[in-house]
């Protein structure tokens, strides 16, 4: 995976380079703010953008709004310090496919990235739970649906087994799949199958749009 880091220190982005190089990814290039992140993902065309919030010149929400707008196909993951909902929520209305902490520990972010490459974009634990609160409550409105159903209408109609459910259920909560395969007494490549096999089952794009899915069936729970 070739990656960009989009944040504005410079000791962190250094350290974060370390970590990911040792770890097998290709770090393509790093930015010090949002406009040069934007015009280093659209140069360097990276598989995947980190990009923090709160940065000078542009800030991390705009970046990804102007990232997305040419390359909507690009990944952007939100890695911040912010756990406010009020950002977590504007970063996936404007593109961003995960969002994780910085307080997140070494070996569950390399995991996280991981399971994106599996095609399950990371959200650190408890953030999860929140959107599925906000899209159940938009669902209500009457205002998710398309986010739920998308292109394929019959989506919402899909009968997922016992096992598929919980899964389900517990990966919307926040939990990363070592733990929900504790929770199961599973692996956790088999958790990850389950929810390759779910999101095909429902023709669902990404994770914000499964949680939108547990979301309409009730699947709320308590952050761990």
């Amino acid at each position: 995976m070739r990656i960009l880091i989009v944040d504005d220190h410079a000791l962190l982005v250094e350290g974060l380079c370390n970590l990911l190089v040792s770890r097998g990814f290709d770090v393509v290039g790093t930015a010090g703010d949002g406009r040069e992140g934007v015009e280093q993902a659209l140069r360097l065309e990276p598989d995947l953008v980190l990009m923090d919030i709160s940065m000078p010149r542009c800030d991390g929400l705009t970046a990804t709004r102007l990232i997305k707008a040419q390359r909507p196909d690009m990944k952007i993951v939100m890695l911040t310090t912010s756990a406010e909902d009020e950002d977590l929520f504007e970063a996936i209305k404007s593109g961003a496919c995960g969002y994780l902490l910085k307080s997140t520990r070494g070996a569950a972010f390399i995991e996280a990235l991981h399971g994106l490459e599996e095609g399950i974009p990371p959200f650190s634990p408890g953030l999860a739970a929140r959107l599925l609160r906000e899209f159940a409550h938009l669902s209500e409105m009457g205002r998710e649906g398309d986010a739920v159903k998308g292109k394929h209408g019959e989506a919402a109609r899909v009968q997922l087994t016992e096992r598929q459910t919980e899964v389900l259920r517990l990966v919307a909560s926040g939990l990363t799949y070592k733990e929900v395969g504790e929770k199961l007494s599973l692996s956790d490549h088999t958790v990850r199958y389950h929810m390759s096999e779910i999101m095909e089952m429902l023709h669902l794009d990404n994770r914000s749009q499964v949680i939108a899915y547990a979301g309409k069936l009730g699947l709320e729970t308590k952050e761990e």
